[in-house]
């Protein structure tokens, strides 16, 4: 089988916050793949003494290690366990019900000769592809549905947004929120690859409309997950330059990352 990751800091000021791995089990009968998307805090913290980069590290290790060591364990009670292992790490010392404490969007995937199981917590994004040419989009779209206006203030997005009901959820120091991701499986046989995406990576077709997900998987695995990423900073920088709004309400240049895994 084929894999490939890559990933692209936004700021080289700040550390990359995504996190991502592939796990192969040494038996060579599948393996599984984790992408993390840490949330940036507010520059005057979050009641933690630990950094994104940290949690995610914690995070995304526990996680690679638990899909891979524990096959018949569902990726939602894997992605519960992980979050509960990581926020042992640090509740002695920080103060874990604050709204920002870390936290990530998560994609999982994990694949056996029998099928492939898949996970997505808030913005991250998961594709499928079949060996007919057809891309399935798995995605957890409640951030997406929220007005604009209401994340435009990050004290109504922490107070009443933020891992609630009606909101968003993602995955920080409550093991309960596995059960808010989106899961499914799909016979093994009918998917040929898998590509996971941060929103970073995603914006070539999200954000600048460069073309759709078939488009997107095309370039990865035609020309390399550097060859999106590459395209991405392009049009991040044209737009930026030219001072188009579309992105006015994100970041210039976001953590990018992607996993491409033929299998």
């Amino acid at each position: 089988m084929r894999t490939e990751l890559m990933s692209d800091g936004g700021d080289p000021a700040r550390p990359n916050e995504d996190f991502a791995a592939v796990g192969l089990p040494a038996s060579g009968q599948g393996g599984s793949l984790v992408l993390l998307d840490g949330v940036t805090p507010p520059r005057d913290g979050a009641g933690c003494l630990h950094s994104v980069p940290w949690f995610t590290a914690r995070l995304g290790g526990a996680l690679i290690e638990l899909t891979v060591s524990l096959p018949d364990v569902p990726l939602a009670e894997a992605l519960a366990l992980a979050i509960a292992r990581t926020a042992e790490a640090h509740a002695g010392t920080c103060d874990l019900s604050h709204p920002r404490t870390p936290q990530a969007t998560v994609a999982l995937a994990r694949w056996s000769p029998q099928r492939v199981e898949y996970l997505v917590l808030c913005d991250a994004t998961l594709l499928l592809a079949s060996a007919d040419g057809r891309v399935r989009a798995v995605r957890d779209d409640r951030l997406a549905r929220l007005p604009r206006a209401l994340l435009r203030s990050a004290d109504v997005v922490d107070s009443t947004l933020r891992n609630k009901e009606g909101g968003f959820f993602t995955a920080a120091a409550d093991p309960s929120v596995a059960a808010r991701a989106v899961t499914g499986a799909a016979p093994r046989p009918g998917v040929v690859s898998l590509a996971a995406l941060s929103d970073g990576a995603a914006r070539w077709s999200e954000l600048f409309g460069e073309g759709d997900w078939p488009d997107l998987l095309a370039v990865v695995r035609e020309e390399g997950a550097r060859s999106l990423l590459e395209r991405v900073r392009r049009r991040e920088r044209a737009d930026a330059a030219a001072g188009r709004p579309r992105l006015a309400r994100a970041k210039t240049h976001d953590d990018a990352t992607v996993i491409y895994a033929e299998l």
